[in-house]
């Protein structure tokens, strides 16, 4: 797959979308091409390049739930009221988020990608902020469409 930061509309979305929210970072996982496993491939507002390292089953961590379940995904205060174990959701401890609401990323109808949005503090993400996070997933889905390979 192509480096998703040499991708200048990924990037200006991304960008967008946490001015627009005011988030602290922002980040793009997609499902390996091979497997099942699930890497972050770009990041805006990271604290370190632990992302780039970070894989996760299908099913398991933010991006692995959302992936399984086609379904967004808020955690408001971590790690109190998650499901399972801090450790399985290692983008969280890597970046020290508090609160993340990702959604799926769809590919030809398939859930292969997960957007991603979180602060590191305590933060509920209203409906209108839930919207612009889709708006910008399905403007992802386009951008990307040509690099996903099913």
């Amino acid at each position: 797959m192509t480096e998703l930061r040499e991708l200048q509309p990924i990037v200006e979305a991304c960008e967008k979308l946490k001015n627009e929210i005011e988030g602290e970072f922002v980040g793009l996982a997609i499902q390996n091409e091979v497997g099942p496993d699930i890497r972050w491939r770009y990041a805006s507002g990271n604290l370190n390049d632990k992302y780039k390292r970070i894989t996760v089953r299908y099913g398991k961590g933010i991006a692995g739930k959302v992936i399984s379940s086609g379904s967004p995904m808020m955690i408001q205060d971590f790690p109190n009221g998650i499901t399972g174990k801090a450790i399985e959701h290692p983008i969280m401890l890597a970046e020290k988020l508090v609160s993340s609401y990702a959604v799926p990323l769809f590919f030809n109808g398939v859930p292969k990608g997960v957007l991603l949005i979180g602060k590191r503090e305590r933060y509920i993400f209203s409906e209108r902020e839930q919207e612009t996070v889709k708006e910008t997933a399905t403007l992802l889905e386009m951008a990307l469409k040509d690099y996903i390979i099913l």
